[in-house]
């Protein structure tokens, strides 16, 4: 019985990781065929250095508004954010 169980959930996690591969692959060939090798979109983000001071206390300085690139996909690519989340995500916190 118990073995069974294992074997169960063995098949649904991979059934999943497999899900998650095709995902990707398909959001990969996706992006290809129609941005073309590397084309990005950009998304304004306001930037915050962080600072540490002593006596853990931080000190946050306005750094200004930044363009960031992104790509229009589900998931990351050529280690840009995609552009959805970097819309709902539009604060960064830098550390030096």
């Amino acid at each position: 019985m118990a073995l069974n169980m294992k074997r169960r959930w063995g098949r649904i996690l991979q059934g999943v990781l497999a899900i998650l591969v095709v995902l990707y692959l398909g959001d990969w060939i996706t992006l290809r065929i129609r941005t073309g090798s590397h084309a990005s979109n950009s998304v304004q983000v306001e930037q915050f250095l962080k600072t540490p001071l002593k006596g853990q206390k931080e000190e946050f300085d306005y750094m200004g508004t930044v363009a960031e690139p992104c790509v229009p996909a589900l998931f990351p690519h050529w280690s840009e954010a995609p552009c959805w989340w970097l819309e709902r995500h539009k604060i960064q916190w830098v550390s030096p």
